[in-house]
């Protein structure tokens, strides 16, 4: 007869204690630091080493094939280092995943104790105690814990799940992703929670969470920046993209609201204020009047725009007034769409002086063929002509930009007029995506799906063509004096560090020569055109205060990254 086995209990003097792993994108990361600042709100102890906590959480991503894997891997790396040696730790998965496949997850994942969605971040504290109590039911009960799920199966039957599930085509649809049958709002629970084998589910089908200024929150980035999520959510049909299921509908925060943060951060010492959204460029559209989701084109988006009142609340109001705030600082736009904008979003951009002359605008091709094939709502000529407006309306602009190669339909022709279109164009920063075939996308049943191998070939090409542009653009700095934000010290192993990737931005450097050679003592800093995380970076030698800008004038450069000393 086998002895129920003792349960570790925290002493009656310490708090709970919890870990947190969050995986995924920046506004992914802004999840992860609400459910911080809400556990230490109720007094739990968060904790760097897992070993040490009572409860871990796993803030997932399902963007991507590549993200999901990672994500799914995790989950069972931490169920299998509890079982070898802390039997009693809760396991909570959130994020995007249970988002996306809160039925079949519980199944798939027995392990897990509790699922919890992407407007449940408030209330994770709760979520922490019935997973602890959950999992003391479990182990007490003297039941064998669940078998740890063999990671290529559990992938391989979510991806199956997809090919079952019919694809999502609102493109005949006024309301965008509100049919009843997608867009009702419930709570999804598994049915008899109250066995201590099923694992609780509480996940909103169609979020609905926007974050504001007095939502608890402790920051994950260093002190000197910060992401400020301006909405959540996404209107497009893009056809290859899972976000708006996974995200819902485009809901804008007040401006006030971020404003009022803005303020709280500045005086917190944040030198750069990154704003993130799904579409950045569509923040206050869906607070007007009457609002409809269908003026996702560019004409029916500017018709939209210039029937809105002269105090309505678009991104133009949001980025004068977060210009007009005191204080030395930058704000970053990230996350634009090339459908969304306007004449009056250049000059503002050009009048304000703390807005950095930074673009970042996924294009996702250039081929007609492709755009509509993508449902990007674009053509290639309006794109060549929104990129010489911007250029000429705001001097000294760095472009940034993402294109996916391998997509259903392409050809080597439309290939060609791609890479000929990046060698012309000359953006100063550019990822590429392979296709990833996403299955419950209107794009994973397409015909004519291109090989992984040409796929992977395509991308190799592309990224080369943009290395020799991103060459000749880094040779333009030397001998600039530039205004650069300080990051922390160069280590050799920072020297060496010459590989950065994102799931929304793709791989934009490989093996730098260069990055590799340097020696001595170095800082890192980022200059305008350098967003946090996906972009290059300053090397500047000797030491200089971190955290703060400096003026510095460009000596050299590696294949990305810019080598300068301090003036």
């Amino acid at each position: 007869m086998s002895k129920t086995p003792t349960l570790p209990k925290p002493p009656a003097s310490r708090p709970r204690r919890v870990g947190l792993v969050s995986l995924g994108c920046a506004k992914n990361l802004v999840d992860a630091e609400i459910m911080l600042g809400s556990l230490l709100k109720e007094g739990i102890e968060i904790v760097n080493d897992a070993a040490q906590a009572d409860a871990v959480i796993v803030n997932t991503c399902s963007f991507i094939d590549a993200a999901q894997e990672e994500s799914v891997d995790t989950i069972l790396e931490h169920n299998a280092l509890r079982e070898a040696s802390h039997r009693g730790q809760a396991l909570i998965v959130s994020g995007c995943m249970p988002q996306r496949y809160r039925d079949e997850l519980p199944k798939l994942m027995p392990e897990v104790d509790v699922f919890m969605g992407i407007d449940q971040v408030e209330r994770v504290g709760a979520l922490v105690d019935e997973a602890i109590a959950k999992r003391a039911s479990r182990v007490g009960a003297g039941s064998e814990a669940p078998k740890e799920s063999k990671g290529a199966r559990v992938k391989g039957r979510l991806k199956e799940l997809e090919k079952q599930a019919p694809a999502h085509d609102h493109a005949g649809e006024t309301s965008l992703r509100g049919t009843d049958k997608f867009g009702k709002s419930r709570i999804a629970l598994t049915a008899a929670v109250s066995q201590p084998a099923t694992p609780s589910v509480d996940v909103t089908v169609r979020p609905n969470y926007i974050p504001q200024f007095e939502t608890p929150r402790f920051r994950l980035t260093p002190k000197h920046f910060a992401y400020v999520k301006i909405a959540e959510g996404c209107n497009h049909p893009c056809s290859f993209c899972i976000i708006p299921r996974m995200r819902g509908s485009h809901r804008s925060r007040a401006q006030a609201d971020i404003v009022a943060e803005a303020k709280a951060l500045i005086a917190d010492g944040v030198r750069e204020l990154n704003l993130i959204s799904q579409d950045s460029t569509y923040y206050g559209l869906d607070l007007r009047a009457n609002h409809s989701r269908a003026i996702s084109s560019p004409e029916r988006f500017n018709a939209a725009t210039r029937a809105l009142p002269a105090d309505a609340t678009t991104l133009c109001s949001l980025l004068r007034e977060l210009n007009a705030l005191k204080g030395d600082f930058w704000i970053r736009l990230l996350y634009t769409h090339p459908a969304h904008w306007t004449d009056e979003l250049i000059r503002t951009i050009a009048e304000c002086p703390k807005v950095a002359r930074y673009v970042d605008m996924p294009l996702q091709h250039i081929h007609d063929d492709m755009l509509a094939r993508m449902r990007r709502e674009t053509s290639g000529q309006y794109i060549r002509d929104l990129i010489a407006r911007i250029r000429a309306g705001i001097p000294g602009i760095a472009l940034r930009t993402t294109f996916i190669v391998g997509f259903p339909g392409e050809s080597a022709a439309h290939f060609k007029t791609l890479t000929d279109f990046i060698e012309e164009t000359r953006f100063e920063r550019l990822g590429i995506f392979a296709y990833s075939r996403e299955d419950g996308t209107v794009a994973g049943k397409m015909e004519q799906q291109v090989a992984p191998k040409t796929r992977q070939k395509r991308r190799e090409q592309a990224m080369a063509a943009q290395h020799r542009v991103a060459v000749s653009v880094a040779e333009g700095f030397v001998g600039r004096t530039l205004k650069v934000l300080t990051e922390g010290e160069a280590s050799a192993k920072e020297l060496a560090k010459a590989n950065i990737s994102s799931w929304e931005h793709g791989l934009i450097r490989g093996e730098d020569a260069g990055a590799l050679a340097l020696k001595g003592r170095y800082t890192i800093a980022r200059g305008e055109a350098d967003a946090p995380d996906i972009d290059g970076r300053v090397y500047i030698r000797g030491k200089v205060p971190l955290g703060k800008f400096s003026k510095v004038r460009v000596i050299g450069h590696t294949d990305y990254d810019l080598i300068a000393e301090p003036l």
